[in-house]
């Protein structure tokens, strides 16, 4: 082989090496996430684990679309009943040290869900109403400029979308800002819009498709459950982040 045409192989294998390690790295490495059950009572006062377990298959499948698992945050209103998984103690101002730490160490963006009853002034956090005014406080102090990804798993929770709605962000909520969700029983496993989350995620490329499957998912499941008016999820994506939301995308699920 002439000498001359190892220094290109050298250059292609660099190349090679490096293409590699690009696509190995998650986009979402140096995101914080936050992941909030807001209530432990079901929709008739009895206690469910509902809330709970999207809070922890949630964080869980956060980990598996590339997400640090030492930059997820958990919160519970019953974090003693919780400790191999070791959540926080569900409140307003635990969600504001909670973000302002993860804002912290994970620079590149931000992600906050929070699953919960809701009212039309906001979603339930323990004793207290989270409203989107504050929401958006906490984010703009926290997470600032940087892409931002807001989930709101709560009846009524469409109401923090005019509050939330800024460039550099997504919101996705559960139900419009006059409408109810489902799936909050004493029984019930997951809140379906949660159960859409966990069930769409392994097949969409990245947020944007999620949101849509989601709104399908929980649709279908309403009319399989001959539940109404159907909740119709909202979705907003800011003008800034819309056209580099696509670069966020999640890995490809191994074949069968």
């Amino acid at each position: 082989m002439p000498r001359r045409a190892l220094p290109v192989l050298l250059v292609l294998a660099l190349l090679q090496a490096l293409a590699g390690r690009a696509v190995a790295e998650s986009p979402f490495r140096n995101w914080g996430a936050m992941v909030v059950a807001g209530d432990w009572k079901g929709s008739n006062g009895g206690p469910t684990e509902a809330f709970d377990n999207a809070r922890r298959d949630v964080s869980a499948e956060l980990v598996r679309l590339g997400f640090e698992p030492g930059n997820i945050v958990q919160y519970s209103v019953r974090p003693e009943r919780y400790g191999r998984e070791r959540p926080g103690k569900s409140d307003i101002r635990a969600i504001f040290e909670g973000m302002t730490q993860l804002a912290a160490r994970s620079p590149e963006g931000c992600l906050v869900y929070l699953t919960s009853h809701g009212v039309p002034q906001g979603v339930v956090v323990d004793q207290s109403i989270l409203p989107p005014g504050i929401l958006n406080a906490i984010l703009d102090r926290t997470c600032g400029a940087r892409p931002t990804i807001a989930v709101i798993s709560a009846c009524f929770s469409g109401v923090f979308v005019p509050e939330l709605g800024a460039a550099n962000r997504m919101v996705l909520t559960a139900a419009r800002p006059d409408r109810t969700s489902f799936g909050c029983g004493e029984s019930s496993r997951y809140p379906f819009f949660d159960e859409c989350f966990l069930k769409s995620a392994p097949s969409s490329r990245d947020f944007s498709g999620l949101a849509e499957r989601i709104r399908t998912c929980v649709a279908e499941r309403e009319v399989l459950e001959k539940v109404s008016p159907p909740s119709e999820p909202q979705v907003f994506i800011g003008a800034q982040l819309r056209p580099v939301l696509p670069l966020y995308a999640f890995p490809a699920r191994s074949p069968p």
